[in-house]
Formats: C-alpha cells, structure tokens, sequence
C-alpha cells in the first residue's frame, strides 16, 4: 500500500542552477528539504505527469540516495515511467544518449562534473531536455524563480526500488525500468567507429592506458576497450567508480591525471594514453612522450573524422568556445564547412548541432563531443583517436606533426591569476574595455593589433544574444590574447588570459609552448596592466 504526501516546506535560498545545473556541497544537499525543494522545482516548471525520463549520476556519495528520492517524488508527481542505470549509475553522455533513444522527455542527472565527491566534497543535480542536452538558460532560471517560491512538494510513501537488479519495477502507479547503463552507448559507439580495425590495432602489440580516476566512465572504458576491442585487461585503471573517486580530483588534465603523465614521459610508455573525469564527458589525451592540448585535439579529430564509419560523408560544421584556440577554424576553412566561436556552454552547441549546421565541437576546458548525443561525451574523443590511429598507422607525436606542418601551429596556454581582489579586478577590466576602441593598429611587443572587442554572440538558430563574453585581441600575425573574469565572492576573482600565438608552417613548431608565447605573454600583461592594477606580475596556475 502506497500514498502521497505533501511536505510543507520553505523557499531555500541561493539555489540558482545553471546550464550544469545545480552544484553544493553534499551536506547541503543531504540537509532537510533542499534536495526535495530543487527536484520538486524541477517537475513545477517542466511538468511530470504521464512524462516518462531518465535517471543516473556519475556513483559519488550521495549518489544512491538521491536517486531513491527523486524516483518517489517522480511516482508523487505523476511520472509514467523512468528509465534508470543500473545502481542510479549513468554517465552524462550516456544518460544523453538514453533520453534520445527512446524519445524521452528529458532527464535528471546527479553529478558535478569533473568536482571532487565525497562526504563533505560536491554533488549536483541537473535536468537534461528531451534533446539530450542541458536546460538552455530559460528553463533554469524559471526552475530557480519556483525554489525562491515553493511551499510544498510531494513525496511517495514507499519502500525503495531495487536498483541493483536489471528489469522492471513497479513504484505506485509507475514504472521504474533498471537498464544496464553500458550497453545503448557501447552500441552506439559501435555504430560510429570502426571495431574491427581498432581490434586488430590492439592485436598488432598496441598498448594503450585509460585511467578512469575511480569515476563513471571505468565500467564502459573496461566493457568496450577491452571486451570488445581486446585492449589488454588491466588497460582501464581506476576503473571502479567509488563515492569519494578514490580521494582523487577527477578532472582529467596535466595535474591531477598526473600518474599517467608521468606514465606517457616514462620508460616503456605505452602507445596512447587517456583519461576522464567525474561524468564521463571530459578527456584528456596523451601519445608517448607527447601531450594533445585540448584545443589541437579537436583540431586533429575535425580534421580525420571521415576516417570513422560514422562520419564518413564529411563534416556540417566545426564549432569551439571562443577561449578556444583557433586551430579548428583552420581545419574547417580548409575543409570548406562552417565554422562557429561560442560563448563558453554546451547548450550553444547544441543549438547549432539540433540546426543540422556542426557536427563537431570542442572546449578549451577539456571538452569534445559530436552530434551523436547533446552533451560533450569523454569516451567517444578517445574511441574517435583510436580509430584515427588505427587507419592512419602512426603515433600521436606524428600525427601531430604532420597536422601541424599542415595547418600551421596554435601555441596555447592559459594562464590564472586566482584571488584578485575583486574591485581591484573589476577596475582592470573596466579600464581594458575602455581601450579597446584605441587598440586597433597599435604596436605591441612588435606585433600589430588587427582587431579588439568584448565578445558578444548571436546565435545563428535562435537568434539569442550574450554579451560580455571575454575581451579578445586580435594580431594581425594570428595571435590572439582573451581575458575573462571568472567567479568573485570573499576570495575575490580569479583572471584568466588564453594566450595563442600562430605559426605556419613546420618552421620552430619544437619550441616549448611557453617560449613560443612569450612575445604574446608580454603583450597580454601591457595591454592590461595586469601589475598595475593587480599587483600580479605572475600567474598563480598554467595550463
């Protein structure tokens, strides 16, 4: 016997999600009400009844209970059906997949990303549209207004559904079905990418290490590189997702996948290296001896994606976030398709991929993915790689040559000046964009400016506008430099400056990144006046 209760409740304050949806410390989130204040929020503004969705997260502490409470208020508002990962697992690209295969009506995901887990770390709560892709920016805000407003929400008196068993469940009047949460998205990779000739790479003596960092991506990383592509066993490291990820930080870059760096650089190094984060959709990727920058990654996959079964009719388009570095646009004018720069979020992505007009898109912050799913998605960059290196029968370190010697080379780096007081950053930024209209022709550390502007973005699909979106300086010799504040509060602001310098051709492509940019480091500092205004005469983190 079943019933619904109505819980009178308050309006929790300083619950305001965005397109990653709402992201607190798990003590906040287990505290009284909150969670049930947001998913309540969430099906207020969406509408649940006779709706059916997914569930899953990434496995972090907190992740199994959460799950239990949002099918009840599910079954409480009226769900028809939901579609769960087996133990409320699913990865964030996965889950995307999961929603467009059976035409759902969005979904609910409970990660944070690539941010640590953990009884005192983080968790998050977002909602996916029937597309597979984040909340644009109006569903949110409407979902935050209804957590500023709400007075009750409703909850299923119920034992809860064993999620550890495949199959169907009945909870009240809906139905919850248990699906293994590997098994769509390994069949659909297997319909993008060519397995047959990854498999015989791997029998050919290739090795390769995927660190998971104990997060969502180690049961689907073990089912398809080494079940199905016969990757040796023991390929995929940290495979197991564990509540707090094994006390490890998993964001998938330099610093914390530092044992694999460390690995790839070594004696013995194997042929390829990658890693994921949290939710599955980051990657990183690392030949021997040789790092992929996340912006030459995309470059390279954009321009040997017809080397795939699933994209073998060439490219719509080639979309990156503006701090991107420009090597993809280079890619798509030599290919002749679009070419698109963003504001940072993947929903801009996604309107361009549901328009039919990208196919491909990419972050600086570690982000690729395509049109097969809404979301950026971690094991497809690495499956894409494979495939390239499969056909191509060259290293990493090749590959990147001959991209460059091909294309030219963006050197990239970004570089954070972290807990700027905040008023003290504010001014800086004031004071560039009050020179902006005086840049244009001017002569900076020997290299002339062509172009400089706060970037603002029309959206081609909707027509959407977002404005102060960073600061770009455009050289006429292709360099480029862009500042963006990001976060503000008691530790104050943290600066970011994207740093790109051009060179064609193969001429000094072994420079050290760093040295390649110095002329380019030197200018973003005096256009600035980042010493003057911050203090600051180095930054405090380089990637």
């Amino acid at each position: 016997m079943t019933q619904i209760t109505t819980v009178q409740t308050q309006p929790i304050a300083g619950q305001k999600p965005g397109t990653s949806g709402l992201r607190k410390k798990t003590p906040v989130f287990m505290g009284r009400h909150y969670l049930e204040n947001f998913v309540q929020s969430i099906f207020d503004v969406v509408g649940a009844k006779g709706k059916t969705f997914v569930l899953g997260g990434d496995g972090r502490y907190f992740n199994d209970r959460a799950a239990q409470v949002i099918l009840r208020m599910l079954a409480a508002n009226g769900a028809a059906r939901v579609i769960v990962g087996q133990g409320a697992i699913l990865s964030t690209p996965a889950a995307s997949h999961l929603i467009r295969l059976n035409k759902t009506d969005g979904g609910i995901i409970m990660s944070a990303s690539h941010n640590p887990g953990g009884p005192n770390e983080d968790f998050g709560v977002k909602f996916n549209m029937p597309n597979g892709g984040p909340a644009p920016e109006g569903v949110t805000e409407a979902m935050y207004k209804r957590t500023t407003e709400i007075t009750e929400y409703r909850m299923l008196e119920a034992q809860d559904v064993d999620l550890s068993h495949i199959g169907r469940h009945q909870l009240g009047a809906m139905v919850v079905d248990v699906v293994d949460p590997v098994t769509d998205y390994a069949a659909l990779m297997e319909t993008l990418f060519d397995f047959p000739a990854i498999r015989a790479m791997f029998a050919g003596g290739f090795r390769m290490r995927m660190d998971s960092m104990c997060a969502v991506t180690g049961p689907y990383a073990t089912e398809i590189l080494e079940n199905r592509l016969g990757a040796a066993k023991g390929t995929v490291v940290n495979g197991t997702p564990l509540p707090d990820f094994g006390g490890m930080h998993p964001d998938p870059n330099p610093t914390w996948a530092k044992a694999l760096m460390d690995e790839m650089f070594g004696a013995n190094a194997p042929d390829f290296g990658a890693a994921s984060d949290g939710d599955g959709d980051r990657n990183m990727v690392v030949g021997r001896g040789i790092y992929v920058s996340p912006s030459d990654s995309l470059a390279v996959l954009a321009a040997n994606a017809h080397l795939a079964p699933g994209y073998k009719a060439g490219l719509k388009g080639v979309a990156r976030s503006m701090p991107t570095s420009a090597a993809a646009d280079r890619v798509a004018d030599a290919l002749g398709i679009g070419k698109y720069e963003t504001p940072t979020g993947w929903k801009f992505f996604g309107n361009l991929l549901d328009a039919g007009r990208a196919t491909i898109c990419g972050e600086e912050s570690f982000g690729t993915g395509s049109d097969h799913v809404r979301e950026k998605d971690g094991l497809w960059a690495v499956l894409l790689w494979l495939n390239i290196l499969a056909v191509r029968k060259q290293s990493v370190a090749e590959i990147l040559a001959e991209h460059w010697a091909k294309y030219g080379r963006n050197y990239y780096s970004r570089h954070d000046f972290e807990a700027i007081e905040t008023a003290k950053a504010d001014a800086m930024m004031a004071a560039l964009r009050g020179a902006l209209a005086g840049l244009p022709g001017k002569t900076v550390q020997g290299m002339t400016v062509s172009m400089a502007d706060d970037f603002a973005y029309t959206d081609p699909v909707d027509a959407s506008v977002s404005t102060k979106q960073g600061v770009r300086v455009l050289f006429q010799d292709g360099s480029r430099i862009v500042y963006r504040l990001s976060g503000t509060g008691t530790e104050g602001a943290t600066l970011r400056v994207y740093l790109e310098r051009y060179a064609a051709g193969p001429a000094g492509l072994d420079l050290d990144a760093q040295a390649a940019l110095a002329p380019v480091i030197r200018a973003a500092h005096e256009i600035a006046g980042i010493a003057a205004h911050t203090g600051r005469t180095a930054p405090d983190v380089v990637t």
